[in-house]
């Protein structure tokens, strides 16, 4: 499907390789002492997958760059998988959450922030009622258990292969026979996914038309896009068709914009004119600190508050005690009110334009089979001729080894995009520059793989 020479792929590996460790000396010696204490030398096991032989260890970010341990300037074009999509350290994010850590960081009780962070959202996002958490995989959960516990039913539709954090019920895929089963990879399942969750290929109306017969389904957790196995963008009417089927069987419907929240400032929802019952969001609204959040509509709200008592409120499996801490709440508010506000969207947009044509006026030169999605201030290449209309397709066109070529022929260049997929995330921060940057490793990058 590349039209790569595979020999010559594994020499150019080689030979980056070989570079990145004549200029990495520094972060070499951070990984040999952290290898003593961390299984492979990082703080969690999925940061082992960045490219080359050793993670690059940084010594400060800001805006669109930072620069390793070794002096290297890097141009960042995976701002923390989104977490810090704002640009890293944003002056009005940092001065509100330095001003709150002399007050006190988590009280378990409220501060003013809470309310105006809270109304910030609903007015993004058009749903009122809104909670707080660490993480959008915590808003997720708690969204789950909700629509469970007013439904009195059990199953989570999904879409196949999505991503929702590391919610249990999400990590289900199909097989070959339609049959639901654990996603590969899937670590220490609690009980098969079959017996929680439901799932259908993105953009099939007749699945979903199929899965709601079955009268079993609490909620649907869904991206507005899926974003995680690449961009896959919904076609015209599914989007009508999932709130209507929601509608008419009673579950359910949340849509998670942690990623999409690139799309413009009240994410798909806003720009497309979504109508979920509830709403997820993580990540950058926090500037780069721990933070998330999940919003209901006031029909929702009135259900779930009526069939929660207080004595119990704190037994029932959602929040935890440093959800809705004060720093949290600080970052969010700065956030949306000074940093990721609807008048740095433009440039953002046309940042991953640019990239976006950058990327495929080399793919175009060299006739390769590959193409490139754009949503918003995202954009990413795959290795497909075409834009994937589901999942499963995006996920049959992945070739780890050119991909991980890819990622340090740009690394080596001062360049770095998110280690999981081949995509690009544009900041308020990123300009014209950074993404000519790009440009030009991609392009050189190309042409070494179509060299005799």
């Amino acid at each position: 499907m590349t039209s790569i020479n595979r020999e010559r792929l594994a020499r150019l590996w080689h030979d980056e390789v070989e570079l990145f460790t004549s200029q990495r000396p520094q972060s070499k010696a951070l990984w040999e002492k952290a290898v003593l204490r961390m299984p492979d030398g990082v703080p969690m096991l999925w940061m082992a997958k960045w490219p080359g032989p050793w993670p690059v260890y940084v010594d400060y970010a800001s805006g669109a760059h930072f620069t390793c341990v070794d002096g290297i300037d890097h141009i960042d074009l995976c701002l923390g998988d989104t977490g810090a999509m704002v640009g890293h350290a944003p002056p009005a994010t940092v001065a509100a959450l330095q001003a709150q850590l002399v007050k006190g960081s988590t009280t378990m009780l409220p501060t003013e922030d809470a309310e105006v962070a809270a109304g910030l959202l609903a007015d993004r996002f058009g749903v009122p009622f809104w909670q707080f958490t660490l993480s959008a995989t915590d808003a997720n959960r708690a969204m789950v258990r909700y629509s469970r516990h007013v439904t009195g039913k059990q199953k989570v539709l999904v879409i196949d292969y999505c991503y929702h954090g590391s919610v249990d019920e999400t990590f289900a895929t199909l097989d070959p026979s339609g049959a639901v089963v654990e996603r590969r990879g899937n670590i220490g399942a609690p009980v098969p996914p079959s017996e929680t969750t439901v799932v259908v290929p993105f953009n099939d109306i007749a699945a979903l038309e199929h899965a709601f017969a079955t009268e079993s389904i609490a909620c649907v957790l869904i991206e507005p896009a899926m974003t995680n196995i690449g961009i896959v963008l919904p076609e015209a009417g599914w989007h009508e068709a999932l709130r209507a089927l929601c509608t008419t069987h009673g579950a359910v419907l949340i849509i998670d914009e942690t990623h999409t929240l690139c799309a413009g400032p009240g994410g798909m929802i806003q720009r497309d004119g979504l109508q979920p019952d509830a709403v997820v969001v993580g990540k950058t609204i926090g500037g780069g600190i721990p933070a998330g959040a999940y919003g209901m509509t006031a029909e929702l709200q009135a259900k779930v508050r009526a069939k929660i008592h207080l004595e119990d409120i704190d037994v029932g499996g959602v929040g935890g005690t440093l959800a809705g801490n004060a720093l949290s709440l600080a970052g969010i508010r700065a956030t949306l009110s000074d940093v990721l506000t609807p008048e740095v969207y433009p440039a953002m947009i046309e940042r991953a334009t640019e990239w976006t044509k950058g990327v495929q006026d080399a793919i175009d030169e060299h006739g390769l089979p590959w193409q490139v999605t754009q949503l918003g201030s995202r954009s990413e290449y795959s290795f497909l001729p075409h834009a994937p209309r589901h999942g499963k397709e995006a996920a049959d066109a992945d070739d780890f080894e050119l991909q991980q070529y890819l990622h340090l022929h740009a690394l080596n260049r001062g360049i770095l995009v998110t280690p999981f997929h081949n995509m690009a995330l544009m900041s308020p921060a990123t300009t014209a520059a950074d993404v000519a940057a790009h440009t030009a490793h991609f392009r050189d990058a190309v042409e070494s793989l179509m060299g005799e």
